[in-house]
């Protein structure tokens, strides 16, 4: 096998089991190595196999869905530029091509005299696997995507054939992480900072959303805006607890992520990361929203300075696929006290403490409100919110019940009308 030759599919991550699969078969006869070893390699390659179908909800010829998964997610010269453009020119087609040539030896493999030479049945399981899991990677539109590209690749006539089908999946779907994932996490792995995708986002769709029309079609002209590359501002939903603004920007997430929207979840303490995340997404295709949720200081935090340079101020531009929204039960972000106005103080420059403390909000070009429902307003909510989860129980009754509930769980608020309706389901 020619595995070593690959030119621009050369660093595949989770590769180990292709390099071992690809020892296997030019290895399988050779008598200087033990066979025990060798039928326990693929022994150990066949419970990955498995293991990988329960993981990611794989199913047909696991093998070759394992090969395209990594085709997928592999981050490459000829990939990125397919990512933006969809099919490139150039030289870099004959490199690609070259590699294709090579894959399809590996997707072409007859295993059969492998197999009775080691005598190892159990490979027979993963050519025809056959399963219902849900993936804990993928979304099931993009999981069946993979798989049947894994029959269309095996069924390609030759690899210009498997190259031009790769091509039109970069085009459509994008390619590794940010392609095939639509919300993420930053963390700090061996190579500093990482952004790693939240693989169950809530389904939480806009529609979903009792109420609150004009606070959400604001968030989605911005939104909109934005994912169709024109000029969009920055975000805060501030207003009361339970209203339905974290809610809101998972909606938006679910909604627009057909058309190159991602949402990366970063936390206060991982301001000072900011920078380096923005590196990491500044020159890809897509349109990425920074989302920080329950957004406020306290006087003694500091943070905010880090958001403050990030946003405007600091002497590297945002880039225009960068958004940041935020989410506060605070107006201002940053506690504010009396004596912040009072005219005697230690401080002789009480304006400018002000001023610093509206400063942050001040970056945000579009500040939208949620406020608490009224009595009719919240129950309207329970009404839909029962009439949506086919709750049969009489107006009169699920309103007084609704009432009674409402004042020993937090008050009028969405939250607390989803939180009676669970209940209700729960009976």
């Amino acid at each position: 096998m020619r595995e070593r030759e690959l030119l621009v599919y050369k660093e595949l991550e989770d590769g180990d089991l292709f390099f071992d699969m690809a020892w296997l078969m030019e290895e399988y006869a050779d008598d200087y190595y033990n066979i025990e070893d060798k039928r326990a390699l693929l022994y150990e390659c066949i419970h990955e196999l498995l293991d990988m179908a329960g993981h990611m909800g794989f199913y047909g010829n696991l093998w070759h869905c394992y090969l395209t998964n990594l085709l997928v997610n592999n981050e490459n010269t000829y990939s990125l530029a397919c990512e933006i453009t969809g099919a490139v020119e150039g030289t870099i087609n004959d490199a690609v091509l070259h590699d294709f040539t090579i894959l399809k030896e590996f997707y072409d493999y007859d295993f059969t005299d492998m197999i009775n030479y080691l005598g190892a049945d159990g490979f027979s399981f993963v050519l025809d696997y056959k399963g219902n899991e849900e993936s804990k990677v993928y979304n099931r539109r993009i999981r069946d995507r993979i798989c049947s590209l894994a029959v269309k690749f095996n069924e390609a006539s030759d690899p210009q054939e498997m190259k031009d089908r790769m091509t039109e999946f970069y085009g459509e779907y994008g390619v590794g992480k940010f392609g095939l994932h639509k919300a993420f996490r930053i963390e700090h792995g061996e190579n500093g900072v990482e952004i790693k995708p939240i693989q169950n986002i809530a389904h939480v769709h806009l529609d979903d959303l009792v109420g609150y029309e004009i606070p959400k079609k604001k968030l989605v002209d911005n939104t909109l805006a934005f994912v169709e590359g024109k000029k969009a501002n920055n975000c805060l939903l501030f207003g009361d607890a339970g209203t339905g603004k974290s809610s809101s920007i998972k909606a938006i997430a679910n909604e627009y992520y057909t058309r190159g929207l991602r949402i990366i979840e970063v936390y206060k303490h991982q301001f000072q990361d900011l920078n380096d995340v923005i590196a990491q997404i500044k020159n890809r295709h897509y349109k990425f929203i920074i989302y920080m949720d329950d957004l406020s200081f306290e006087e003694f935090e500091i943070e905010y300075k880090y958001l403050k340079a990030v946003i405007e101020g600091g002497l590297e531009k945002k880039p225009q696929n960068v958004l940041i929204y935020a989410t506060s039960n605070r107006r201002h972000l940053i506690r504010e006290n009396f004596s912040d106005k009072e005219e005697v103080r230690e401080d002789m420059h009480t304006s400018d403490t002000v001023q610093e403390k509206l400063s942050l909000v001040a970056r945000f070009g579009v500040t939208i409100y949620f406020g608490a429902p009224d009595k009719k307003q919240f129950q309207q909510i329970v009404r839909s919110l029962a009439e949506r989860n086919h709750i049969e129980l009489p107006e009169e009754e699920l309103l007084l019940e609704a009432n009674k509930w409402e004042l020993s769980h937090g008050g009028l608020s969405g939250r607390t009308a989803q939180q009676f309706i669970d209940y209700l389901l729960g009976k």
